[in-house]
């Protein structure tokens, strides 16, 4: 079973991120960059699904400059078998990279596409569903739990009421959530052999998509400080400071 794994490049979630000065934007010079988060838990799904005898192979891909190959390089020494870059400079939003990632499926035919459920940096949560239904195929999301049984795949979804299970038939889109598992780190030898791993780059015409953002970005602030709490003595306390200050009773 070929599984393809989607990764993104994100700031490091351990910095603090800070916008320019003319706010048009996030500051991304001499900023620390890593793979997204939820990515980092997709590739550790696929790797424990090849280490189970399940996966034959898996391929990992991500959208961006050339400096996202960093970023493969990381799913490679993790376990991937091989890469694929699709290289623009161009700002790719969620609609494109479905497409983009929809015309690699066409050309690799997996089994299984695992993506993570969002990207730490815009947060749309949307590419993975636009995928499932740009390829027509099933889709399970929000997933903590991935369990592949012949040709279905059953997925314990993380709801708002609890848990959901659903069983899809292969090929399915699935995208994980954070309890799905805990993402291991690449030991310096997999580092190393990382780099003789084969790594294809291809641009958006190659795959016949033409990038072209339809949501243009007005202005980027930094959100209000909060101000700090307090303790009250009493409920009737409490209830005066929420009439009179608060004004929201």
């Amino acid at each position: 079973m070929k599984v393809l794994v989607a990764v993104k490049r994100v700031i490091d979630y351990n910095v603090k991120v800070r916008v320019k000065p003319d706010n048009t934007g996030v500051d991304l010079a001499n900023v620390k960059m890593a793979m997204n988060p939820f990515c980092e838990i997709a590739v550790e799904e696929a790797v424990r699904l090849k280490e189970k005898g399940i996966a034959s192979e898996i391929v990992a891909v991500t959208i961006g400059p050339k400096v996202t190959q960093e970023q493969l390089r990381t799913a490679l020494a993790l376990g991937a078998d091989r890469a694929i870059q699709v290289e623009t400079d161009e700002e790719v939003q969620s609609l494109d990279a479905a497409k983009m990632l929809k015309a690699v499926v066409d050309k690799e035919e997996p089994n299984l596409v695992i993506m993570g459920k969002q990207s730490i940096d815009t947060d749309n949560n949307q590419t993975g569903q636009m995928l499932a239904q740009l390829a027509g195929m099933p889709q399970g999301t929000f997933a903590s739990e991935v369990d592949v049984e012949g040709e279905k795949v059953k997925v314990t979804r993380e709801i708002d009421g609890g848990l959901l299970t659903v069983s899809l038939n292969l090929p399915a889109v699935v995208t994980t959530d954070l309890r799905l598992n805990e993402p291991r780190y690449a030991s310096l030898p997999n580092i190393m052999k990382a780099k003789k791993k084969p790594l294809e780059t291809v641009s958006p015409a190659d795959l016949g998509v033409e990038a072209a953002p339809r949501l243009k970005t007005l202005k980027v602030e930094e959100p209000q400080p909060r101000q700090p709490g307090i303790k009250v003595e009493s409920v009737e306390e409490l209830v005066d400071k929420l009439k009179n200050e608060a004004k929201v009773i």
